[in-house]
């Protein structure tokens, strides 16, 4: 017997032909992101398959029997949208066919012409809804953007830490090569990098200029939705996804699908922040209703009273109590913590307005699993210290950055250091980025990272090291080594005087690389996608728990999108095909062709195997990005890691690394 949606929209702005084009688009982006992890924008074949489809044939038709497929039943990713947006169950297989057909661009076109379609059976709140709906998107997104008074003030803060680390890492940093002015800058490796000459067509798909502002953020709103979704089949059926919540993939779909509209990010972001909301208005709804308790004067109350959120928590259905780790106490404090932020969105859009917008936040709140929306009321990692769970790891904790914690964001990102002096290395390097995410810096292991770093400046402020540097033959030094020729009898001191620290650094970021891999694995991220960045051993962790993630996971559910600067990580002797294959979207691997400190510190017996610090990883789906330019010495990666963020635009879809415009 086919299967039918028992649980799904109670009502939908959408009409069914306008829904079913919803559908259809979103299954082409979710096929299109797969087959852009293994073959990034630019590339030759980046209208060919997936590469978990590679060994059948090229017809739909043979692509859909793979389960690894992303749009494949079994994956559980594609089929509970459909089943949320009340699609006919008939129509499944073919719009599965349809996702797996190539090009994409041959059909997006036409689905985005039948969403342009107007509704004419509608009625006139349906449309006052969609508009209350956009003006609220757009209210908070305009909350989320950072002030210019603001954006200076970390700007400022950031170059005072530049200015204290060069004064303490002067002996790292090697004097930059004059280039001919007229000399282009971009030295970035990889497919579909700019300034590579990858060429993509980054341009939104013509047909969208006749879909409306209004239709593109409800579509958008309904597909989130039909991702968070916990549709029960007929029977008490379940999808078969390992997980509830927000699932990695979903969000980098949900990226290409944003491009395409021609919609700015944080319109997405800001429709995240509506739906993370009313979910918590709703377990909020359910808490004062068991209590019975609550105080007619509570902020509660008063904010229920005022029809500014009470309409999000009117619908019927049950949320899933999928806690991520967290109490539901936090949930409470979750939501207070939001009450400011909401209520900047009236002066905006008036309270009549804002209550319509609830109402349609309300008709997800009922039926979506929202366990992101625990994530999103509390900070479970921060709650949660790992010391001392695995071998000989001392210290592993982290550490709440930024003013985006508490405010119902939809996805987390990690940042980890690698290469500290003292404990507020751990957090500085990362204080001054401006994005939308949840953030935390991960402390580990501060007192081996402290030696080995002080163990290497203390070697560079030797007389062997002043000597070299006087000579400028450290500048020929890596070219050396990568061409596995004897190495300069004075660096066996240095080799020789870090080793037994750098070693000892090493097995630790590979202990800390499962922990975290146990942290995301137990969610207490709150089942939400995860960005993971790091730096020089940091850059090692991450890696680590991507191949530690490989040996239990078959998919890219948890994390986003990997950054990796400066990682002391060999290229030969690692499974970075594995590592890839766990992060949804983008994956960077940033290094400096000049980063000596990182050769003599890993050894040449390594150096002969690769080193992806130090050049490119040609690995399907991996990103290298040169940044020479901007790193002097290893230790520039404390206050360059922020420029090279910026660089990259990471809430771009494509692989972008943009040259700044000079004054």
């Amino acid at each position: 017997m086919p299967e039918k949606a028992v649980a799904s929209t109670s009502m939908s702005f959408l009409s069914p032909t306008q829904r079913y084009a919803a559908g259809a688009v979103f299954g082409l982006a979710l096929h299109q992101a797969q087959i852009h992890q293994s073959q990034p924008l630019g590339s030759s074949t980046e209208d060919g398959e997936p590469a978990s489809a590679r060994s059948s044939s090229s017809s739909s038709d043979s692509m859909l029997e793979n389960p690894e497929l992303w749009v494949h039943q079994n994956s559980g990713l594609f089929r509970p949208v459909l089943r949320f947006l009340e699609i006919d169950c008939i129509a499944w297989p073919g719009l599965e066919e349809t996702a797996g057909t190539l090009p994409a661009k041959n059909h997006v076109g036409a689905f985005l012409r039948l969403l342009s379609e107007e509704n004419f059976d509608s009625s006139p709140e349906n449309s006052d809804q969609q508009l209350a709906l956009s003006k609220a998107v757009d209210a908070m997104a305009e909350s989320m953007k950072l002030t210019p008074s603001s954006f200076e003030t970390k700007k400022e803060k950031h170059r005072e830490y530049e200015e204290e680390c060069r004064e303490k890492c002067s002996r790292d940093l090697l004097p930059k090569p004059e280039l001919d002015p007229e000399t282009p800058q971009e030295r970035n490796s990889g497919p579909g990098i700019e300034g590579q000459g990858g060429k993509f067509d980054d341009k939104p798909v013509e047909e969208v200029t006749k879909v409306s502002y209004q239709r593109k953020v409800t579509v958008l709103y309904e597909l989130l939705s039909g991702c968070l979704a916990d549709i029960q089949l007929e029977g008490g059926k379940k999808c078969n996804r390992k997980r509830k919540g927000y699932d990695a993939r979903h969000r980098v779909a949900l990226r290409l699908l944003a491009t395409w509209l021609d919609l700015e990010w944080i319109k997405m972001e800001a429709i995240e922040t509506i739906v993370a909301c009313s979910a918590m208005a709703f377990m909020k709804e359910k808490e004062a209703e068991e209590e019975e308790t609550q105080s007619s004067k509570s902020t509660w109350s008063k904010w229920k009273r005022g029809g500014i959120i009470g309409a999000a928590a009117l619908t019927g259905g049950t949320l899933m109590a999928i806690t991520g780790g967290l109490a539901a106490p936090a949930i409470a404090a979750g939501f207070s913590a939001l009450a400011p932020t909401l209520g900047t969105l009236i002066p905006v859009i008036g309270a009549s307005g804002f209550a319509a917008a609830a109402s349609a936040a309300g008709t997800v709140a009922g039926s979506v699993a929202v366990a992101a929306s625990f994530g999103a009321a509390g900070a479970g990692l921060t709650g949660s210290k790992m010391a001392r769970r695995t071998g000989s790891i001392d210290e592993f904790e982290f550490k709440a950055i930024g003013e985006n914690h508490n405010q119902g964001r939809l996805a987390v990102e990690i940042l980890v250091s690698g290469f500290v002096f003292e404990e507020e290395d751990f957090i500085r390097p990362w204080e001054g980025q401006s994005d939308n995410l949840e953030r935390y810096a991960l402390q580990w292991e501060s007192k081996n990272l402290v030696a080995v770093s002080t163990a290497i400046q203390d070697w560079l402020t030797s007389r062997i090291s002043m000597e070299l540097m006087k000579q400028g033959a450290m500048l020929t030094v890596l070219s050396t080594l990568l061409t596995a020729l004897a190495w300069p009898a004075t660096l066996f001191a240095a080799a020789d005087f870090i080793d037994s620290k750098w070693s000892i650094a090493v097995d630790r970021s590979d202990k800390a690389g499962r922990l975290l891999a146990e942290v995301l694995l137990k969610g207490l991220q709150g089942n939400r996608p995860v960005t993971l960045v790091g730096y020089s051993l940091g850059a090692r962790v991450i890696f680590k728990c991507l191949q530690f993630l490989a040996e239990t996971e078959n998919n890219a559910e948890l994390v986003e999108r990997v950054v990796l600067l400066g990682a002391p990580v060999s290229i030969n002797n690692e499974n970075w095909k594995a590592a890839r294959k766990m992060v949804a979207g983008r994956f960077v691997n940033a290094y400096s062709t000049n980063d000596w400190t990182l050769g003599v510190a890993f050894r040449a017996s390594l150096l002969s195997q690769g080193l992806a610090g130090i050049q490119a990883v040609n690995i399907e789906g991996v990103e290298n990005i040169d940044v020479t330019d901007l790193i002097e010495g290893h230790s520039s990666y404390l206050w360059a890691t922020q420029q090279i963020l910026e660089q990259l635009e990471l809430d771009t879809y494509y692989p972008v690394f943009r040259t700044p415009i000079k004054p």
